[in-house]
């Protein structure tokens, strides 16, 4: 006889148990099980087990797919993460080579052009940011105030220090600015 769970039915096995100890009890004699009624309930057992195997593995698919997609894109964020000083480096490099009259160094360009098309496609896009936007807490980070150098920009930004990228909807580096006070 299997154990009743505190929120189960009986199973269909201990109600024929059940029903043989009552017509005993009463009469003293055994009934005839019905071979027929047996195998419905051997059968109603058997699909409870099926349905409910069925249901774990449904539910272990499923989770194993969230498991994995997860993974893809906490890896992916890391090597994301870690291109982005070279980014960085490259943005510092282009405003030198704006400054510089040197034809020479025009491949540096497309090779941080071409870098940055390929990061783009793999879901890496730069956070807009200006000088003169409104502090946002949630969208910027703030590393100092400064006295702003006029009225309008008490409370907005005034300086970019390190851009920020999202990956996907998911802020991966918040932009660092001052902000004016």
């Amino acid at each position: 006889m299997s154990k009743k769970n505190k929120n189960q039915e009986p199973m269909p096995q201990e109600e024929v148990i059940t029903q043989e100890k009552k017509a005993s009890k009463k009469g003293g004699k055994k009934e005839k099980k019905d071979p027929l009624v047996e195998l419905q309930l051997k059968l109603d057992t058997e699909k409870d087990k099926y349905l409910r195997l069925f249901a774990e593995f449904e539910n272990y698919k499923r989770r194993t797919g969230k498991e994995r997609v997860e993974f893809f894109k906490t890896a992916n964020e890391d090597v994301m993460l870690s291109l982005l000083p070279i980014l960085d480096d490259f943005d510092r490099a282009l405003k030198e080579i704006d400054k510089s009259d040197d034809t020479n160094l025009k491949g540096i360009q497309l090779i941080s052009s071409k870098l940055d098309e390929t990061l783009k496609q793999k879901g890496l896009e730069a956070i807009e940011t200006k000088p003169g936007d409104a502090f946002n807490a949630d969208i910027h980070e703030a590393i100092t105030q400064i006295p702003a150098p006029s009225n309008k920009l008490k409370g907005k930004i005034i300086d970019i220090i390190e851009k920020g990228y999202t990956l996907g909807d998911k802020i991966i580096r918040y932009p660092k600015v001052v902000i004016g006070k």
